[in-house]
């Protein structure tokens, strides 16, 4: 079998930068195990799977198609970057002019479209609740260390820990902070938490792009140390921070080593959109 693969830099103008996600055409059904594996050998930390709902259906034509993400080590229910990804392989690649594409799911529909500044994904918009740091205080002292902690936050629908570090803090103290994965997993003991979200709200000091919050995020649960830029962790920070700021329209930035922009539209919905620019940096076949 020939697959059609491809390698994407999501949220990203520049090459090797952004998120990159393995994107694989699927002409014909894939044995179940093949999927895992291949994930496992692009070793990135999303591999999508598109596949076409009837033996009709043309990656050129077609509208709607199936999805499915693999981290290195399992199945995901959702992934931004990844969906981005298929998204510009589909309108780039195989130059399909429709002007909005559906994909099918473990998050149900899912909804993208160019705009003039990239494309737009469509996204559940995940609500946080308040938690108390007793209950995960080990988890929190591993991934912030001694760092002043303002507010904590769960996402049951996601199983992500979100925690906002201080006002008084700037961006390059999130970027040096060091996070080891290992201690996050040891730390956990509460069985709920599956990410940890770390953010902080952008001041004024060197932020001539107008950030409204930044992040990094950390799934070493599904096998990713540290995801360079995350659309699933973002549909739990819009609705954080749309709230707390008291905006709908949101520019965010998330700080890793390679680094990614987000603009962000929360639709009162349910939903959210995200858009951002995609940069393919490999076209290949995979032989099986």
């Amino acid at each position: 079998m020939q697959i059609s693969t491809f390698i994407v830099d999501a949220f990203t103008r520049e090459s090797f930068s952004g998120n990159p996600a393995a994107v694989c055409l699927l002409e014909q059904e894939l044995e179940e195990d093949l999927h895992q594996k291949i994930a496992a050998e692009m070793n990135l930390s999303e591999t999508a799977f598109i596949r076409r709902l009837a033996p009709t259906d043309d990656f050129s034509k077609s509208s709607c198609f199936g999805l499915r993400w693999f981290t290195p080590a399992n199945e995901v229910d959702l992934c931004g970057h990844a969906t981005l990804a298929s998204a510009a392989v589909l309108f780039h690649k195989k130059l399909n002019r429709n002007p909005s594409l559906t994909f099918l799911t473990r998050s149900g529909k899912l909804y993208t479209r160019q705009a003039e500044d990239g494309i737009v994904i469509d996204l559940p918009c995940y609500s946080t609740y308040k938690q108390e740091r007793q209950e995960m205080e080990e988890l929190i002292k591993a991934a912030v260390g001694d760092g002043k902690v303002q507010d904590i936050r769960y996402s049951p629908d996601t199983k992500k820990l979100l925690v906002r570090l201080s006002d008084t803090y700037e961006r390059s103290e999130l970027e040096k902070l060091k996070v080891d994965p290992e201690n996050l997993l040891r730390a956990e003991k509460t069985g709920k938490v599956k990410g940890v979200i770390i953010t902080l709200k952008e001041g004024f000091r060197g932020n001539r792009k107008g950030y409204d919050f930044c992040s990094r995020y950390f799934a070493p649960w599904y096998g990713i140390s540290e995801d360079p830029v995350t659309g699933s962790a973002h549909a739990v920070l819009s609705s954080y921070w749309g709230e707390t700021l008291g905006k709908t329209e949101m520019l965010a930035y998330q700080c890793s080593r390679r680094g990614g922009e987000l603009k962000i539209t929360v639709r009162g919905d349910g939903r959210v959109d995200i858009g951002g620019q995609a940069v393919i940096v490999l076209t290949g076949t995979l032989s099986l």
